[in-house]
């Protein structure tokens, strides 16, 4: 047997001189049987083994009764055998040198204890050698450029798979066919598409990793159930921006009910998708959610930089007036600024023979679908300045006389400003046209809108390793009282109004500090809600108010809560009504570490869902970019002559509560909610907090530290 490879991980993976095929079936229809047939469609041209120890022959092929008998260590297995044959077949990889094994093969993971206890053996057959694993469940692993098709995923059967430049990753088996099938005939072709399965061993994020340094490959497009194996995904996008590849990615899970809410609104702000979209947007992805639109978007986040404005000027052109208005309702309800052709522009284009109304629109009408009108208007609207980006709406003339706006759109496609194109009519020819000239095309309106947006809005690369926070997100937590609370975000810079800890067993002989009128609030760490048990009183006028007022708090909170002992009451300033009210909350993900969330505040924060999240730390111009963000804020920007707020002193304090995750790792969640904003230049005030940690430190300390803190 000659010896394994000493080629480079991703040459194995994507491109193997020699493969094998355990578990080959000689039954055509079976899907066992389906990757001999494919690689003989496609015409690869490395050495093929079938491995089936009861046979001579697979399909008239030589079959070989297991890898150890082969004349050569393949470089690439394909496994489709039961799960504890898989393992044993993982296991003679890694004993003869296999670089990579992926496994079909089902009854993992996913099958519970038993399955769980199989995937761990098949990592641990797999580290008795050099051998990575992909999957289980994975339905492989395809390369159109050379003919690799280890998959038994029935749309590959198909002849002339195209070759391109995009490399797809899904966690789900399916979506790589479909992916596929959705592309034939419209000139978009792929460098390599991989099923990643249950991710025992590789992930995606890490497949796609070592398949950057590829020179065919120049952008990706990631399918994603979920966002285990985060900090892979973190390194990908790193390497990914360095590399000046781009990287669409489409999500399962964007409801709430996939959110788990944690004990302050903050978790139920910064639920499952928020995490998600804070981390695609730190990774400097671009999220899409037209299911379509990721294949069809790496054409044009290849063309527009991560440094592009966020408010890009969109031109509109059109043969068809009534596909132009659907295209600009699509790009108006994603937010992009539609600019119609100036003055001057119409008056130019008009001395050009291309004459349109001066409109939101550039309408050339039916009789302007001919090549020399398209290219004049192409032309100077592309050479106005007036354009980041112009989107062509094709009317019946894409399907049936591709050479009259189709070609000239076509031969328009490498100016800096970039031409997309969406044709009314189903028309794959025109389509396969536009994309092999360097002009995306795309299907439906909708899919267009979808991927403009997300090309424009997408920011370079600023994720950091995300790996170090999974220990303290699934570590016990304890939750601070509001004292305790105040004492440890205030050392971050975050201000609060005075305030003072009053023991209710002395009452009747303490002496306040604090200036009224004051809010008397329950004391505890085991009460994180006190509005839910009657636990604060507002508007006391003095000291014998805060006694009538503790009295009040603790027959309520007997009533509501009666395991829970009340023996202390916070006493504080009331702040003056400020212009607005605003939440911040800082919380650590498991998978994607720690976040910062700007809602608007109070306690029906989370019906309004109106938020920004971002990965934390966050500078001072992220700061500002989110309050933007948060429409329920804009009465502190001046809006509409609105008196303005403190918009630097909200900024700095999100910037502070922000540094929690370099200076503060035991926090596990932090909120501070209302946070009452001042007019501007008056600053602005936390009104309540709340901290929850690791159980690490002493909570008596704490209580101590705090204490003196606010003394």
């Amino acid at each position: 047997m000659r010896p394994p490879t000493t080629r480079p991980f991703a040459e194995s993976l994507i491109n193997p001189h020699a493969i094998a095929i355990v578990g080959a079936s000689d039954n055509p229809k079976k899907t066992t049987a389906r990757p001999q047939q494919f690689l003989q469609r496609a015409g690869y041209r490395g050495n093929a083994y079938f491995i089936n120890p009861t046979r001579d022959t697979v399909q008239g092929a030589k079959a070989w009764p297991t890898l150890s008998s082969l004349p050569e260590v393949p470089e690439h297995v394909y496994i489709m055998t039961g799960a504890e044959a898989a393992i044993a077949a993982v296991r003679e990889c890694a004993h003869l040198g296999v670089p990579v094994a992926t496994v079909l093969s089902a009854g993992f993971a996913e099958d519970g204890p038993v399955g769980q206890d199989r995937e761990d053996r098949l990592r641990a057959a797999a580290a008795e050698g050099p051998t990575r694993v992909i999957g289980p469940s994975s339905l492989g692993v395809v390369n159109p450029r050379t003919g690799v098709m280890l998959t038994g995923n029935a749309a590959f059967g198909e002849p002339n798979l195209p070759a391109g430049g995009v490399f797809v990753a899904s966690q789900s088996g399916s979506v790589i066919g479909s992916l596929l099938s959705r592309a034939l005939g419209r000139g978009i072709g792929f460098a390599g598409l991989v099923s990643t399965g249950g991710e025992a061993d590789l992930s995606l994020g890490s497949l796609c990793e070592a398949m950057i340094a590829d020179p065919g490959v120049t952008s990706f497009a990631l399918f994603l159930e979920s966002l285990r194996h985060a900090e892979d995904l973190a390194a990908f996008a790193r390497a990914a921006a360095e590399a000046g590849k781009p990287v669409a990615v489409y999500k399962l899970g964007r409801s709430d009910e996939a959110a788990a809410l944690a004990v302050s609104h903050t978790g139920a702000l910064a639920g499952e998708d928020s995490e998600a979209d804070a981390f695609f947007r730190a990774c400097g992805f671009a999220r899409i959610y037209n299911f379509e639109s990721l294949v069809e978007a790496p054409a044009l986040l290849e063309r527009i930089p991560a440094t592009a404005p966020t408010t890009p000027r969109v031109g509109v052109i059109t043969t068809t007036g009534g596909g132009a208005a659907i295209m600009v309702d699509q790009l108006a309800l994603r937010g992009l600024n539609i600019v119609g052709p100036s003055a001057n522009l119409v008056a130019r284009m008009a001395e050009a023979e291309v004459i349109i109304p001066h409109s939101l629109i550039a309408d050339l009408g039916l009789d302007g679908a001919r090549h020399d009108i398209v290219t004049n208007a192409l032309t100077l609207m592309q050479d106005s300045g007036e354009f980041d980006v112009i989107v062509f709406v094709i009317g019946s003339s894409a399907r049936l006389n591709p050479e009259l706006a189709v070609q000239a759109i076509a031969e328009r496609g490498n100016h800096a400003v970039p031409i997309v194109a969406s044709a009314l009519p189903e028309a794959p020819e025109a389509a396969a046209l536009l994309n092999s000239s360097g002009v995306p095309a795309f299907r439906t309106p909708e899919s267009c809108a979808d991927v403009v947006a997300a090309a424009f809005s997408r920011r370079p690369t600023t994720v950091g390793d995300t790996a170090q926070f999974a220990a303290n997100a699934a570590a016990p937590a304890q939750t601070l009282d509001e004292q305790a609370s105040a004492a440890l975000l205030g050392r971050l810079g975050v201000t609060f109004p005075e305030s003072v800890a009053v023991s209710v067993q002395e009452l009747e002989d303490v002496s306040i500090s604090v200036e009224f009128p004051a809010v008397v609030k329950v004391l505890s760490d085991q009460l994180p809600h006190k509005s839910d048990v009657g636990g604060v009183v507002l508007n006391v006028a003095d000291i014998t108010g805060v006694r009538e007022a503790a009295r009040t708090i603790v027959r309520n909170v007997a009533a509501q809560r009666s395991a829970v002992t009340v023996d202390r009451v916070l006493v504080q300033q009331m702040a003056r009504k400020g212009i607005a009210e605003a939440l911040i909350g800082y919380r650590v993900s498991r998978d994607v570490g720690p976040m910062v969330v700007l809602s608007t505040g109070g306690v029906l924060a989370e019906i309004f869902a109106d938020t920004s999240v971002r990965l934390a730390p966050v500078t001072i111009d992220v700061a500002h970019e989110m309050i933007r963000e948060v429409k329920g804020l804009a009465v502190i920007t001046g809006y509409r002559g609105l008196p303005e707020g403190d918009v630097d002193a909200l900024a700095s304090t999100i910037v502070a509560m922000s540094r929690l995750a370099v200076t503060n790792t035991e926090v596990l969640e932090a909120e501070i909610n209302p946070v009452s904003i001042g007019a501007k230049g008056c600053g602005v005030l936390a009104l309540d907090a709340l901290v929850s940690t690791s159980v690490s430190e002493s909570v008596d300390t704490r209580r101590a530290d705090a204490a003196l803190a606010h003394r």
